[in-house]
């Protein structure tokens, strides 16, 4: 299948490798150093799922049409990414992106024309250098929001491990407790572990899932089981004690193993690109008060992460736990 892979960073390169890597013919989008290393080199992939190099066609936009158009741009990068290659897609369109809304938002652009389903990318992976990524934690990519999701699962399965997950909505509220671990290693410079491994962090990252699984509460989610958390777990957790409640954060940490997860919004910011924290503890502020509530703890961090985009700086742990 003739496959276009709109934005070639670290969740579109590795899922336009594993498809060149099963034969499919792959083209995909960058820019800047990344374009002219595939371009040279071809997109280089390491790390959990192996070594590959996909001698993949690249270029700034799609110029020729596409069966299968994946979308794996940021969110503030989506609407241009569609408008600049959208035309492409000759059949259906899987934009994989974080945050809520990611099916109603490709509509507005694309329109009533192809089919869109929405996908949730549960591996972890990072930009290692120009055109090469490097997978630090494999995990499964969930697709949803359509009748066709079974039927483009079935082409995905034999690059990566791919699940139909429905209702969608309620599996990208799960994504986001997941994400809640992405803001304090952009505020602070460390990785998901070490923010995870310090106390003082860990206890406010607890308090952000439970209060972000209290709103999705008020806003009748049930959350969908992904990577090891289901509805019972998060309900759980928002209920208990405190202290015992931080188990869920050292339960994540552990499934990431001991290979450093900057998380994407930390890769965002050291590469000097718009982070996504307005889709993730920003969704959860701004879902909040559609409800008539406040999630205090979600927009200080979504704050502190907006400063740091302005100036540069990592703010200190302790710095953050006096904030918050």
């Amino acid at each position: 299948m003739r496959i276009g892979v709109v934005g070639a960073g670290a969740v579109g390169g590795v899922l336009a490798a594993l498809l060149d890597r099963v034969g499919h013919e792959v083209v995909v989008t960058a820019r800047g150093d990344g374009l002219a290393a595939i371009r040279e080199h071809g997109l280089r992939l390491d790390g959990g799922w192996g070594e590959h190099a996909a001698r993949v066609s690249a270029s700034e936009a799609l110029t020729e049409p596409v069966e299968l158009l994946i979308v794996a741009v940021k969110a503030p990068d989506l609407t241009d990414a569609l408008r600049a290659n959208g035309a492409a897609a000759t059949g259906d369109v899987l934009v994989v992106r974080n945050g809520l809304g990611a099916i109603r938002d490709a509509r507005d652009v694309l329109g009533s024309g192809p089919p869109i389903l929405g996908g949730l990318a549960l591996f972890a992976a990072s930009i290692s250098s120009p055109g090469r990524v490097s997978v630090t934690a494999p995990a499964s990519l969930y697709l949803g929001g359509s009748p066709i999701a079974p039927a483009v699962a079935e082409v995905l399965a034999d690059a990566l491990p791919t699940h139909v997950v429905e209702p969608f909505e309620n599996a990208e509220w799960t994504k986001l407790v997941v994400n809640q671990v992405n803001a304090l290693p952009a505020i602070t410079g460390l990785s998901v572990q070490e923010t995870i491994a310090d106390a003082g962090l860990r206890r406010i990252l607890t308090r952000c899932i439970r209060e972000t699984v209290g709103i999705a509460r008020v806003k009748g989610i049930r959350f969908e089981p992904l990577q090891g958390l289901s509805d019972a777990l998060l309900r759980l957790v928002s209920l208990v004690p405190e202290p015992l409640a931080e188990v869920l954060p050292r339960l994540m940490a552990r499934r990431m193993g001991a290979v450093p997860n900057p998380g994407s919004t930390l890769q965002s910011v050291r590469r000097g690109r718009p982070t996504e924290i307005d889709w993730l503890n920003g969704a959860v502020v701004a879902a909040a008060a559609e409800t008539g509530r406040t999630a205090p703890i979600n927009a200080a961090l979504t704050e502190m992460v907006h400063e740091v985009e302005r100036t540069g700086r990592f703010l200190a742990p302790a710095d953050v736990v006096r904030r918050v």
